[in-house]
């Protein structure tokens, strides 16, 4: 088998020059070649809940916003967002980069004697999933 030139197809020499083009063709087809790596390091984003640090108890009213980030070496490809209780949704976060600031701004008017949990995760460009941070809001 030979490799091709670029200039005319396939060559075909003969004598010494036969037996020299026979000996790259066979390197063409058995030299190593690069390979980067197509699963990562196999570990999802790491989620952090900056503010409020721990669960917390709020007053109803104005928004209560949350701030937070997730991060990943192989960079981060979503972040979500999971709230039970409480009227607040938010839709994925979409990105490329390897870290990802939020803040999500929680409605508390007219929530009192909720008890609101947000759930945050992330994936990775590999889609592999990081754990779950979680936090607590009641409302009062």
């Amino acid at each position: 088998m030979f490799c091709r030139s670029p200039h005319s197809g396939l060559a075909q020499w003969s004598g010494a020059a036969g037996a020299l083009w026979m000996l790259a063709a066979g390197a063409c087809q058995t030299r190593d070649r690069f390979q980067f790596s197509s699963t990562g390091d196999g570990i999802g984003p790491e989620s952090v809940i900056e503010y409020p640090g721990d669960d917390t108890t709020v007053t109803a009213g104005p928004d209560f916003v949350v701030y937070g980030f997730s991060r990943d070496g192989d960079g981060v490809d979503t972040v979500y967002f999971v709230t039970e209780g409480g009227v607040t949704h938010f839709p994925p976060l979409a990105s490329s980069k390897d870290s990802v600031r939020y803040a999500l701004p929680i409605t508390t008017s007219g929530q009192a004697g909720t008890l609101i949990t947000l759930l945050v995760f992330g994936t990775d460009r590999f889609g592999v999933r990081g754990d779950t941070v979680i936090r607590h809001v009641l409302v009062r």
